[in-house]
């Protein structure tokens, strides 16, 4: 007996030793340079079992149904708020995260809307919801004074027709899309009022017909392939599917802008499950992405501004020097943030999004 129970501690033990030597991380599809993966696994001795997802609605649901098996999600700020609210998440241990000391005032006083006191997560990327577009294409589309800076381009419907022909994506996105239309009709984007949201139906209604797709990372290389014109979505995506198109020199020009009406700026954050089952590990992680050089690299592969300020001297000159990635002051100060619906709005939310991508 005494022989059989050293024997089960033994492979207590080394299960146990296994384990600490593996995080599993979620993250955004196409949303960090792979190069970095196998650096960390180099440096750590820790192996890493790395998955991606393309809505926050799928983390989310992962998240609130518990036992997920991940170490390290990525949740925007809005659904990480009420996933802390939910207690889906633990705080982390800042005496395991000496690189913290990397990270940019500016965005992590942003972030605290979402993380009072940054106490749950770090920041990975920010950027803003705008519109990427075929120059090419909507200029022969709507011709040389084409609004491409603003919600006209794609929220008027005599410019949507027009539109329609060369291919038009939206984000399958509510809590991005909504409170953009919110905007554009001089509402409150960050209006939890369902008779206030009620309101973008129409506005939606009237362009539904000239919408080829509601995706969430299929207009990347579309947009980048020549094969639509007109893309709303995130700001590193759209860039990315700038260079794509110049690298295959296929002729195809992409351009983004942030509206000048005013735009959402998001956040990307790096958090832990409270049922992580390698807390140590995670820490190791999060700590390694705040590395400067490497929150760089991360950036110079995806075209998004990272909240951390000492990565910035480590920026490709077309990242930092970008002012679609890196807005000016005065850009910033022309961005708006949104916070979480409650369970009751929310609900009313995606049955008006489901609505609203039937066209029914």
């Amino acid at each position: 007996m005494k022989t059989a129970l050293l024997s089960f501690t033994a492979t207590l033990a080394l299960t146990a030793a296994a384990q600490a030597q593996e995080v599993r991380v979620y993250n955004w599809s196409d949303y960090i340079d792979e190069d970095l993966l196998s650096k960390f696994e180099e440096e750590t001795a820790i192996d890493l079992i790395y998955d991606v997802f393309d809505s926050n609605e799928l983390l989310e649901t992962k998240m609130l149904s518990g036992g997920s098996g991940y170490d390290v999600v990525v949740p925007t700020g809005t659904f990480l708020q009420r996933q802390i609210m939910a207690g889906a998440f633990q705080k982390l241990d800042k005496s395991k995260l000496p690189n913290l000391e990397n990270m940019w005032s500016v965005i992590s006083d942003r972030t605290a809307k979402y993380d009072p006191d940054n106490e749950y997560s770090i920041n990975y990327m920010w950027g803003t919801t705008g519109i990427g577009v075929n120059v090419a294409k909507v200029q022969e589309a709507l011709g040389p004074d084409a609004p491409i800076d603003s919600w006209d381009l794609v929220f008027k419907p005599e410019n949507m027709e027009k539109l329609a022909e060369c291919g038009v994506h939206f984000l399958d996105a509510p809590a991005e899309m909504i409170p953009a239309a919110l905007k554009y009709i001089g509402e409150d984007p960050d209006s939890h009022d369902p008779e206030v949201i009620a309101k973008v139906e129409p506005v939606y209604a009237a362009v539904r017909p000239y919408i080829q797709k509601f995706h969430s990372s299929e207009y990347i290389n579309a947009l980048a392939n020549g094969d639509i014109c007109v893309a709303v979505g995130w700001s590193g995506d759209i860039l990315q599917s700038r260079d794509r198109a110049a690298e295959a020199e296929n002729g195809v020009e992409v351009a983004f802008n942030a509206p000048k009406e005013g735009a959402q700026m998001w956040f990307d954050q790096m958090a832990i499950p409270v049922d992580a089952p390698n807390v140590d590990a995670a820490h190791t992680f999060l700590n390694f992405i705040m590395d400067a050089q490497n929150a760089a690299a991360a950036s110079n592969y995806v075209y998004y501004a990272n909240g951390n300020k000492e990565s910035q001297e480590f920026l490709n000159e077309d990242v930092i020097g970008d002012p679609a990635i890196y807005p000016s002051e005065d850009a910033l100060n022309n961005l708006f943030t949104t916070t979480p619906f409650d369970p009751r709005v929310q609900r009313t939310v995606t049955r008006l999004w489901t609505k609203i991508k039937s066209g029914t």
